[in-house]
């Protein structure tokens, strides 16, 4: 049946016998289907997928669009992180390798390098894996980094559909991922992840990071415990979004010895001229001003010193 619905309904009308009038019957039912050909939406491609090591998910159409230039920072650069940072990698270098690897959750304060880890992870592994001199190489890493928008979650099982069967290993990523009251999205995310028959392919992991350790909002959980037949059980069905991650990584906010590091491995790695007396002080009292230290607090910070200073941040001063 699948191989007859495949072919165009234009040209199996199309043969009828020489001696039906153009106008009739078999003729008028010939332009309807080419009319419908026309309003269906055409096949969409295939995707290049040795085209990039990142790409970015569009459900409509089932797109993979290709990421010429990822918004990285250098592993180096990543300070206070150490213990999670050394998971993920080991976790995503077995993946790399075809070893059982786990699901990974990153989860804590703001602003502290979770989205960052992940897209650094991704390089310094394929970077490692990259082809031999002779075997070919340019972008086409054998992980690819595949991003998917919050709201697109519930397109989660097509893209695994698409990328089942490709001959390259994805890590599928989901920035900033948190359920509100009313949502069921995440029951896709959780039958895709290990609820459904096929579960996940082997040559898939997901990563997310969230602000939530569960996903969820305490009211909203707290809702569902006060008006279902069974508070637990409803309470529990949510809890369990989290137990699919197999890692839970944990970000917490950092130390004063810890930001000043941060703001340190900037200015070296970016080669700003600035005392170092000056330096620690004005960095402190940035972050004062902002109510917080993390690292995206330090790399604000280094941002405005380098624009008062007119240093340029770009790759090129650091090589």
């Amino acid at each position: 049946m699948a191989k007859r619905v495949q072919k165009p309904l234009s040209k199996a009308l199309s043969r009828r016998p020489k001696s039906a009038a153009p106008g009739g019957s078999n003729g008028m039912l010939e332009r309807i289907a080419m009319a419908l050909e026309r309003l269906a939406p055409p096949t969409p491609p295939a995707p290049q997928l040795a085209a990039a090591d990142a790409f970015s998910w569009h459900p409509d159409g089932r797109r993979l669009v290709p990421v010429a230039r990822v918004n990285r920072v250098e592993m180096s650069l990543l300070k206070g992180i150490d213990r999670v940072r050394d998971v993920l990698v080991e976790n995503t270098e077995r993946f790399a390798r075809g070893l059982p690897a786990n699901n990974a959750l990153l989860w804590g304060a703001r602003g502290m390098g979770k989205s960052s880890l992940v897209k650094a992870v991704h390089a310094s592994v394929n970077a490692a894996h990259a082809p031999r001199k002779g075997q070919g190489g340019g972008s086409d890493g054998l992980l690819k980094l595949v991003e998917i928008h919050r709201e697109d979650i519930e397109s989660l099982p097509e893209l695994m559909a698409l990328v089942r069967d490709a001959p390259y290993r994805f890590v599928v990523f989901c920035d900033d991922l948190s359920f509100e009251a009313e949502d069921t999205s995440y029951k896709a995310l959780k039958a895709v992840l290990e609820g459904v028959i096929e579960g996940r392919p082997d040559n898939v992991v997901f990563y997310a990071t969230s602000n939530r350790r569960h996903l969820m909002a305490r009211d909203m959980m707290e809702n569902e415990r006060s008006t279902a037949i069974n508070p637990g059980e409803a309470v529990e069905e949510k809890v369990s979004l989290s137990d699919r991650f197999g890692l839970w990584l944990g970000f917490h906010r950092c130390s004063q010895d810890e930001f000043l590091a941060m703001v340190d491995a900037y200015v070296a790695h970016y080669r700003i001229a600035h005392p170092r007396e000056q330096l620690h002080p004005e960095a402190l009292e940035w972050a004062t001003t902002r109510g917080a230290r993390s690292g995206r607090v330090a790399w604000q910070y280094v941002q405005d010193l380098a624009g008062r200073l007119g240093v340029r941040l770009t790759e090129a001063d650091n090589e």
